[in-house]
């Protein structure tokens, strides 16, 4: 299986909604998330971003290394 380079968790406020993004080279896979239900904070938005990001990297055919997934941005409140 092909390693994917990293991922970036950010949030859209043109589409008010967070993206995880795969990298693999040049190419970049974009999945739209939801927060995390019944908890709050940068933790647990990263560790929603991480579980989402390899599952999304396996289903496209990639192994994601949990270091390498960074959440980016937050909302403005």
């Amino acid at each position: 299986m092909q390693r994917a380079d990293r991922a970036s968790v950010a949030w859209n406020a043109e589409k008010k909604h967070w993206e995880v993004r795969i990298h693999v080279g040049e190419e970049v896979m974009k999945r739209q998330i939801s927060p995390p239900r019944g908890e709050s904070g940068a933790e647990a938005l990263k560790a929603k971003a991480v579980e989402i990001a390899i599952k999304v990297a396996k289903d496209e055919g990639y192994d994601l290394d949990p270091a390498k997934v960074t959440v980016e941005q937050a909302p403005a409140v």
